[in-house]
């Protein structure tokens, strides 16, 4: 007899994997009411709430993970690049929710990649408030999984960065990233397999294996930012990912203002020359491709850099605003 279960979705496996998330909810967030169709919760402690809402995804990193059947970094992955791009508004995460797509069901990836979203959660100080598994067996072949989240945040609309407050002498401050973070992924594929290198093969350098440096969870800044910003005035944040410092420093500066950067000040992360050299990588290509040491940039008063610096762990003076035609500049 033909069933759904042998055109290969398995609805007992999917109910499981949900008693599963359930389980874990109530025990890591008191969530008790999950599994309907929505949910909801009161907004507290706001007189004049501004909503924010992000959306992002794991990219091809997640081929890696697949390959080396290593799936609990990716999710810590996917909260990060989600609640890092929300606190850059000046709004606190409040809510995450996750969409796993997959051929089949595998029960033992599936809490793998449920256990570090919790974990990315618990770490970037946001609720997982539900999701949505799909299991589609005629659209990804057998292993493969895709994974997409969405965050919602808030803050009070007096609160809000949006760079407009930047003049000039400012100065920017770099918190650094653990490492190539969630983006890149296709260029370094592209490189390792050119010089026919295997994911499980061991760097002397680092003391890992190829798979152990480029799973290294995306550091999460939701701490960071929350603790700045009550000892000091932030005027604009930027998350680097995709398009490095150049693409993403220049989305917060106002008109008639440039960012300086000062490479000398990026703390050093062997990894970024490994990659570059075994591609033979442009220094240009490689500031537009990857963070190169630095997840994330705040411009404050040039008052108070030292403050944020004594403040937050990696933080470093990266540079300084000054006149000039909008752009970033990298020297």
């Amino acid at each position: 007899m033909l069933t759904y279960k042998s055109a290969g979705v398995d609805i007992d496996k999917a109910n499981e994997f949900v008693n599963y998330i359930k389980e874990k909810l109530k025990n890591e967030f008191n969530i008790s009411q999950f599994g309907g169709f929505a949910s909801g919760f009161p907004i507290k402690g706001y007189k004049n709430p501004v909503v924010f809402s992000t959306t992002d995804g794991v990219g091809t990193k997640l081929k890696i993970a697949q390959a080396v059947n290593k799936h609990d970094t990716v999710g810590i992955d996917l909260v990060a690049m989600n609640v890092n791009d929300l606190i850059t508004t000046g709004a606190d995460p409040f809510i995450f929710l996750d969409y796993i797509a997959t051929g089949r069901l595998q029960l033992p990836v599936m809490k793998e990649i449920i256990d570090g979203i919790i974990k990315g959660c618990k770490e970037g100080e946001v609720l997982l408030a539900g999701g949505e598994t799909a299991e589609m067996p005629d659209f990804y072949p057998e292993g493969v999984y895709d994974l997409a989240g969405f965050c919602i945040g808030f803050c009070e609309k007096e609160e809000v960065v949006d760079g407009k407050d930047i003049k000039e002498g400012d100065v920017l401050i770099g918190l650094k990233s653990s490492g190539f973070h969630s983006n890149g992924y296709s260029l370094i594929r592209k490189v390792l397999h050119l010089n026919g290198i295997k994911y499980t093969d061991f760097v002397p350098d680092f003391g890992k294996t190829v798979a152990e440096i480029l799973l290294t969870p995306t550091r999460i800044y939701v701490r960071d930012i929350k603790k700045l910003k009550k000892r000091v005035k932030v005027k604009g944040i930027a998350h680097i990912t995709g398009g490095g410092i150049p693409e993403n420093l220049i989305r917060i500066l106002p008109e008639n203002l440039k960012a300086v950067v000062y490479k000398k000040n990026i703390p050093d992360n062997p990894i970024f020359a490994w990659i570059q050299k075994l591609g033979k990588i442009e220094e240009r290509e490689m500031f537009r491709t990857f963070n190169m040491g630095v997840g994330m940039i705040i411009v404050i008063d040039k008052e108070e850099a030292q403050k944020a610096t004594e403040l937050l762990d990696g933080a470093f003076y990266l540079g300084e605003i000054r006149k000039g035609i909008k752009a970033v500049d990298i020297v």
